[in-house]
């Protein structure tokens, strides 16, 4: 009110705990009131509202009610954009009730099958959101069979508790740079559904649970990671004891999006609640230590940013016996590996144990608080750690839009918690679902799979050897390395980077640029950062001959050294490739805004802003990298955000198939299903194949282990593992020196023949080790072996693997005779590929694929598509890449 010193307070939301009386008393003493045909122009004295909420006599909301029978919702919508005006075109005075910020804070139209809201009335530029339930994983509500399919309006969210709550602790302001009011954020109905499931989960069960939550982009993540954090931040018991000590914010990026830091600042009551670890004045590590040690409500950082090492367990003694949120972004990146193990144990303050990882960085292991614990008992109690997580303390709220099978095997919700994780009818599933099909039919996003076009690339190579001996058989190569390094130099080569330039290029201004009224923006995925780099220089040299008002930004981490480019290492801020950056950042300088492109078009991308990259006027995508699985959805994603005027999208594909494409999204349309569930006793198959091998001795595998987990440096490590691994490394040296003896004239005879199986037979070996520790790192989070031995191969595979560096690692193939000699790029149909529900997610199965050594000579090589390598005796290459 004007002319007070002090605000006043014009209600009284519920307090965190019942401990103050006297707010207890004054929260029962809010009154609040539903009101009929309010009459609320002064000016046209006839017009009136069917529904006005009131709070202690102020109006917080209205409703336009509709039935379906004579008109349905979007009548109601047209009647707020038409006639409910806050500042009628015919005069030029507002109207109160309908104005923003004084008037009512939401506005709803209904009907007997759907809600919609909006929170800001501007006549016909008015935006409604549905606020609907979903219907069978789809948009609308489901039939109700007691009554009206929107009666949760009235029975739910607008239920006295609920409402005070929704009014209390979900409405945010939006401030613009000024910091004036410019808006007000709403809860959309999944984002209030789900914070509340969460909340009453964690009252019901307390802490130590998992909450996997399947939220679709543009179900506005962002904001319900926060709710989520405020909201078990202030959570009490029945006793009035604060559940969670501290609740931690992780986001899956090296830099902290600053869109989730602002959200979480926005949704605090209380200046202090929010600590952002951001590593200025001192280490990132230091700073999260000693907000934990505050007792700081909410701790945000990257998860890069935790303490992996006993130094700071020791830092972070005084948080033993504590309890912690964890509210993940993304949770199906880093969040299912010893990553987050680890992180479980820092937190709870158990035993410490992470040998493995620490031996792996050469750090020395110090027992002084352990000094009396065994190895079996070190051991045992890292497996219970990892797999009893209600034992630690720790809760874990996991959002991701697009869960791997491990993801949902680690947080999913399981039917029946008391019964064994790996019965069939006991498979986990999303706590919380809000889908890419529900999102889609609501229009927060769009079906960027509409307008698909693959590309074929056909060429030959010709292979000079003028200069080779007569009579002399050319050296054989790896058929694996060959096809690799012959891959790459097409890839590189500047005639092919032309020429997809060039349809880039076209098909971006004939296609892409109209769109939006000519501010529409197109990305470039390149599968390196040298590819990244030729195809911009490329890009910018052909926009530059054609004259077109152009302008193309490089994205790329660290720097790249092109000697047929620069005389030196090039980064993206270097001025030979970015020049207009001005010490924008690239994210900054592509950025539009208030509808305008700016001034740079076109974004060349390698391994950077294919996730969590929000631009609206992304209208354009050209893939020129295989994209599998989640990072298809992921990277293609990036034009699904809507936007006014939005309709249309474009994919180019030059590398991958729509049916691939297609398969990636199918299981993330609707709500991700597993079709089974990871075997526990996999484990020890793969543990049985490795032991019989006879490739090491228990004795070595105890051996390690004790140098590992009493205190040994690395030396100690090292005396007792290297002897192991050079053992492995003089075998597949002296077959292979044998299998190369026996190429030149009898390649099938029996000692080649023998010495190539031991040659795959070692191969194989690295690469199932490394399946064994990836498959325990997983499967120990979600069961607990209670078997040492497990765990003790698991310590040695790992740090055996990494020594066992066979000759064929660093093999390279001369490739400096090649010639380009024809080349076509040939478009397909464009193809719309439709999603559908029930695809479902297969668990991984522990062992390697077969990897065999597969040969040729270096002069014949011939390419198909089926095969992708085989050898002939022709001197001409063909190569097809769909």
């Amino acid at each position: 009110m004007l002319g007070l010193r002090h605000p006043i307070a014009l209600a009284q939301f519920k307090p965190a705990s019942g401990m103050n009386q006297e707010l207890a008393a004054r929260y029962q003493a809010n009154r609040l009131r539903v009101v009929r045909q309010v009459h609320y122009s002064a000016h046209d004295t006839g017009r009136s509202l069917d529904l006005v909420l009131f709070l202690n006599g102020l109006p917080v909301a209205t409703a336009e009610l509709k039935t379906d029978y004579t008109q349905a919702v979007e009548n109601a919508v047209y009647q707020y954009k038409r006639d409910r005006h806050p500042r009628p075109p015919e005069r030029n005075t507002p109207e109160p009730l309908l104005s923003f910020p004084g008037g009512a804070l939401v506005h709803f139209a209904v009907s007997n099958s759907e809600v919609r809201m909006t929170t800001k009335l501007a006549g016909m530029d008015t935006r409604f959101l549905p606020f609907n339930q979903g219907n069978q994983g789809g948009a609308g509500n489901p039939a109700n069979p007691s009554g009206i399919a929107t009666d949760y309006l009235w029975k739910s969210v607008w239920a006295p508790t609920s409402w005070l709550q929704i009014l209390g602790r979900y409405l945010v302001p939006v401030r613009d740079k000024k910091k004036q009011l410019k808006g007000v954020v709403f809860p959309r109905y999944h984002q209030l559904d789900s914070t509340r499931k969460i909340v009453s989960a964690v009252l019901r069960d307390g802490a130590g649970d998992k909450y996997l939550i399947q939220h679709s982009a543009g179900s506005g993540k962002t904001h319900s990671i926060a709710w989520t954090a405020h909201m078990l931040a202030e959570l009490h018991d029945e006793t009035d004891r604060k559940i969670f000590d501290s609740v931690i914010v992780v986001s899956d990026r090296t830099v902290l999006d600053e869109q989730l830091q602002e959200a979480l600042m926005a949704h605090q009551r209380t200046a202090g609640v929010v600590a952002v670890v951001k590593g200025e004045g001192a280490s990132k590590s230091r700073e999260l230590s000693e907000a934990l040690a505050a007792n700081k409500q909410i701790i945000a950082c990257t998860l890069q940013t935790f303490p992996f090492t006993l130094q700071y367990i020791q830092e972070l003694a005084a948080t033993r016996g504590k309890r912690f949120a964890v509210v993940a972004d993304e949770a199906h990146s880093s969040q299912t590996n010893e990553t987050a193990a680890r992180l479980k144990v820092i937190l709870s303050g158990s035993i410490p144990l992470q040998g493995a990882a620490t031996a792996r960085d050469g750090a020395a292991l110090e027992m002084d608080e352990v000094e009396d614990v065994s190895v079996e008992d070190m051991l045992a109690a890292e497996m219970e750690a990892r797999a009893a997580g209600k034992e630690t303390g720790i809760t874990y709220v996991a959002f991701t839009a697009t869960p791997k099978d491990k993801t949902l095997q680690l947080f999913g919700t399981r039917p029946y918690p008391e019964r064994s994780p790996s019965d069939e009818d006991n498979k986990p599933e999303p706590f919380h679902v809000y889908s890419m099909r529900q999102a889609i039919e609501e229009e927060f996003i769009l079906d960027v799979l509409k307008n698909y076009t693959p590309y074929q690339l056909a060429f030959q190579l010709a292979h000079e050897t003028s200069g080779q001996q007569e009579g002399k058989k050319p050296p054989v190569v790896d058929a694996g390395t060959a096809t690799a390094g012959i891959m790459g130099w097409v890839q590189l080569h500047s005639y092919n980077i032309a020429q997809h330039v060039q349809i880039v290029v076209e098909h971006f201004r004939k296609f892409v640029m109209p769109l939006l009224d000519g501010q529409a923006k197109a990305m470039v995925v390149t599968s390196s950062r040298l590819e990244a780099v030729r195809w911009h220089l490329a890009m910018r040299k052909y926009i530059a001959s054609r004259g077109y008002a152009l302008n193309t930004l490089v994205a790329f981490s660290g720097e790249v050294e092109d000697t047929e480019s620069f005389d030196k290492p090039v980064s993206e801020t270097s001025r030979d490739l970015n020049p207009g950056l001005k010490a924008r950042s690239i994210r900054k300088a592509f950025s539009s805004e208030n509808g305008h492109r700016g001034e740079y078009a076109i974004l060349l991308v390698a391994n950077k802003f294919q996730t969590g990259f929000d631009e609206p006027l992304l209208c354009g995508m050209y893939v020129h990298k295989r994209l599998d699985g989640i990072q298809a959805v992921q990277t293609l994603s990036r034009l699904n955000r809507a936007y006014p005027g939005k309709d249309t999208t474009y994919v180019v594909d030059f590398v991958n198939k729509g049916e691939d494409i297609l398969k990636a999204f199918q299981p993330y349309y609707e709500t991700a299903e597993l079709a089974g569930v990871s075997n526990p006793d996999s484990i020890y198959d793969l543990r049985a194949k490795l032991d019989a091998q006879e490739f090491y001795t228990a004795e070595d595998v105890e051996a390690v282990v004790s140098a590992v987990l009493q205190g040994g440096k690395q030396a100690r490590v090292d005396a007792v593992l290297r002897p192991v691994a050079d053992a492995l490394l003089q075998r597949f040296a002296k077959a292979r020196v044998l299998w190369q003896q026996h190429q030149p004239d009898d390649g099938d005879s029996a000692p080649a023949q023998a010495a190539k199986a031991e040659m795959d037979a070692l191969w194989l070996f690295k690469k199932d080790i490394g399946t064994y520790v990836r498959s325990y790192s997983f499967l120990s989070q979600i069961f607990d072996y209670g078997n040492t031995d497990i765990e003790k191969r698991a310590i040695f595979f790992k740090l055996l693997q990494r020594l066992l560096t066979f000759g064929r690692d660093i093999e390279e193939v001369d490739l400096s005779e090649l010639a380009l000699t024809h080349h076509t790029l040939k478009e397909l149909a464009t193809e719309k590929l439709y999603l559908i529900g029930g695809e479902k997610l297969t668990p991984s199965e522990a062992g390697a694929a077969w990897c065999g050594t597969s040969t040729g000579r270096a002069s014949t090589p011939s390419f198909s598509a089926s095969t992708r390598f085989l050898w002939d005796t022709s001197a001409i290459m063909t190569s097809w890449c769909m």
